[in-house]
């Protein structure tokens, strides 16, 4: 059996961002818009944008801009805070993969009692329906925007958990390249791999299925073609919207088929150490998929093949094994740090973070099912 969950509207496409205020008019008179400050602060920005359009219509709106990197908890206490004083009905998340899993998060507090990590963390634990969510998405990476996982810090713990559930998923996605032109490389590059990472670690997962595989390495050949484009020039429309479509596309994909062990790994550099969510993916990728190369190396040379390799009269291994050297050449041309260690990363934070990441719910899906002492070892690798 499989399912197959996405929003029921996504608009895609340059001056999309105007569609923000006649959907948000369905669903109610007062939205919470959700975003991180420097969002807010932009003239002619994002923010700025849904504001036009959310006026243009009619809908009224508070505003919470404090979304961090890696949303906290204490970012969700903060928002849900504005949501109900200010009697809002619907949230409207502007951003990347932060904005978007706060706004979740902001949504699952106001209509759950009890603690989002103690009680809520796992999948389809939620008993009741959100407000309906807007997601405008301002980054080629997360695909938050698309997606049933709410991904947040427990401070307390230093750790990142997941609440994975259908009711998560936004009533509307909105991908607007126009938002994405004044993204720098560095952050074009992080999000164009996490994309990326998403797209492989699906292709490969444990649990795929046809229309999956197919809206997946789409994605791959997507990415491949235009997130050079995107960092060389981050006025290239036609690549930003390239990589609006791969990062969609991928979101699809790992929302109904899973991922592995890169983002279950991922999420303990970004719950201890607060890394950058698509820098621990590019730096991971490579390594883990090295590692499960031999589960499905046919997929593995397909990869290799969206990517642009030539396998031709190649071995079944060999062939695989070009996709982990694309990956590896793609991170190194669009500037990704090559090791954890130049990331801040100590031998002595291994142990812990593996341990953490048997423990994530995307170490189920990985294809090649290994012992606490392998993903050791995989972090000593990526090092």
């Amino acid at each position: 059996m499989a399912d197959f969950l996405c929003p029921s509207v996504n608009f895609i496409g340059a001056g999309t961002v105007s569609e923000t205020g006649p959907r948000a008019a369905m669903f109610g008179t007062k939205a919470l818009i959700v975003c991180d400050g420097f969002l807010a602060s932009l003239e002619d920005g994002p923010v700025a944008k849904v504001k036009e359009s959310l006026d243009a219509s009619g809908v009224v709106y508070a505003i919470y801009d404090g979304v961090e990197p890696n949303p906290k908890d204490t970012n969700v206490a903060a928002g849900l805070k504005i949501y109900q004083a200010d009697k809002c009905d619907m949230i409207v998340t502007v951003g990347g993969g932060s904005s978007h899993d706060c706004g979740k998060g902001i949504g699952i507090a106001a209509t759950h009692d009890g603690d989002l990590y103690a009680d809520y963390a796992g999948i389809e634990m939620l008993t009741n329906e959100l407000p309906p969510i807007i997601s405008v998405n301002t980054t080629a990476g997360t695909a938050s925007e698309v997606t049933r996982h709410c991904v947040i810090t427990n401070t307390k713990e230093k750790v990142k958990f997941v609440i994975v559930s259908w009711r998560n998923l936004p009533k509307v996605s909105i991908n607007d390249p126009l938002l994405m032109v004044a993204k720098p490389a560095g952050l074009t590059a992080a999000t164009g791999m996490d994309a990326l990472t998403h797209a492989v670690e699906c292709y490969v997962t444990k649990d795929p299925n046809p229309i999956t595989d197919a809206v997946a390495i789409h994605a791959i050949k997507l990415i491949s073609k235009f997130l050079r484009r995107a960092v060389a020039n981050g006025t290239d429309l036609e690549a930003r919207e390239g990589m609006a479509y791969g990062s969609l596309l991928a979101g699809m994909a790992f929302n109904n088929a899973g991922l592995g062990y890169v983002h279950a790994m991922a999420h303990q550099l970004g719950g201890l150490l607060d890394m950058p969510h698509g820098i621990a993916n590019a730096v991971l990728l490579p390594f883990v998929e090295r590692y499960n190369l031999m589960v499905n190396p046919e997929k593995f040379a397909e990869i290799a093949v969206a990517m642009g390799e030539n396998i031709d009269g190649l071995g079944k291994m060999a062939a695989a094994e070009k996709a982990v050297e694309a990956i590896v050449r793609l991170s190194k041309d669009v500037g990704i740090p090559q090791g954890l260690a130049e990331l801040g990363v100590k031998e002595s934070d291994l142990q812990e973070m593996a341990e953490m990441a048997m423990r994530d719910g995307n170490a189920g899906t990985n294809p090649r099912i290994g012992k606490l002492e392998d993903v050791v070892q995989l972090f000593k690798n990526a090092m």
